[in-house]
């Protein structure tokens, strides 16, 4: 077994195609019930940032085979930003246990120290072994959220029109395919502001900067992930009240990913987050025919989301952990096998 760094730009399609094959090889272990991957877009998928964010990833193979044409087993990637890395790791069902998660963390967390970072960070599934890999490892558990998945085909459409009209008077509700236009960036970005106290890692931290909003939009878009926005804003001051993000990932696009869910504090008690949730299901029926579903994140204190998100027909799921490591002291635990 061979481990080296690997661009994504400069892999082939052949590559492509096998990391694909490996990523829903693990999907139909861990998470059967989702949908598989599409070999679309995989490529800016992956080497895709946002300025001043890197991501490095290397990759396992058979190593009797030249680079380029040999099956990838497995992959790992760091995302360098702002004060941590953000670790992924993926391993074919049929090779755990023997080391090669280990040695993939290892030489991704070297990297991390090398670049001067002091904490890694990385989301892990529940009901996986990635739970106890991460926890035999030294990471500790930051923060739980539960993910539910709404099924289009089951949404109570009747009582769903009630909900997005529920908003009271003096809001006007905005649909933005594509995201906000440049003239509406900077009051978005001050509504952004209002989830930026969250007690998570930030492994993905929301864009509440006029400048890396923009830049964040433009990368989505390069990264084959199509956003789709509702807000609703305050008619009397034109500040924005509420938002609502969901994007339809070219990568499977039968299953939507859905972003922050904000109401300003001054607005909230009015019906935004349900509006607005709902009016957004009316809109992805009519702009994406091929989606199936749409799966979301909370915390378990949030419990107005929670209930929000219940009377649209959402369903839990499972919990997914965030787990923080010291960058040193995980480098050093593992340094035997770099």
């Amino acid at each position: 077994m061979r481990v080296r760094e690997w661009d994504p730009r400069a892999a082939s399609a052949g590559e492509i195609r096998s990391l694909v094959e490996t990523i829903n090889t693990v999907l139909a272990t861990d998470l059967p019930d989702d949908p598989p991957w599409q070999d679309v877009q995989v490529r800016e998928y992956l080497a895709e940032t946002v300025p001043g964010e890197r991501r490095i990833c290397w990759v396992a193979e058979d190593d009797r085979l030249p680079e380029g044409e040999s099956e990838i087993f497995a992959h790992v990637s760091v995302l360098l930003l702002g004060d941590i890395g953000v670790l992924e790791v993926l391993v074919r069902p049929d090779l755990r246990r023997r080391g090669l998660g280990r040695q993939l963390v290892a030489v991704a967390a070297r990297r991390a120290y090398l670049e001067g970072f002091s904490t890694i960070g990385v989301e892990a599934i529940g009901g996986t072994p990635a739970i106890g890999f991460y926890e035999a490892l030294g990471f500790e558990r930051e923060y739980v959220e539960t993910r539910s998945v709404l099924t289009l085909s089951a949404v109570d459409w009747s009582s769903l029109h009630e909900m997005a009209d529920g908003i009271a008077p003096g809001y006007r509700v905005e649909y933005l395919p594509g995201g906000p236009p440049d003239e509406m960036l900077e009051a978005y970005a001050e509504a952004k502001l209002e989830a930026d106290d969250d007690e998570d890692l930030d492994l993905a931290p929301r864009s509440s900067d006029p400048q890396r909003l923009r830049d964040s939009l433009d990368t989505l878009h390069k990264r084959g992930l199509k956003p789709y926005i509702v807000l609703a804003t305050h008619e009397s001051t034109g500040v924005v009240a509420g938002l609502t993000e969901v994007v339809v990932p070219a990568q499977h696009p039968e299953r939507a990913d859905q972003y922050d869910t904000i109401v300003v504090r001054d607005h909230r008690g009015f019906g935004i987050d349900r509006a607005l949730k709902a009016r957004m299901l009316f809109e992805l029926k009519k702009a994406e025919p091929g989606l199936r579903e749409v799966q979301t994140w909370n915390a378990h204190n949030n419990e107005s989301m929670l209930k929000v998100n219940a009377e649209l027909g959402y369903l839990p799921d499972r919990d997914w952990f965030e787990y923080g490591a010291d960058v040193a002291q995980l480098v050093q635990s593992l340094e035997t096998i770099i």
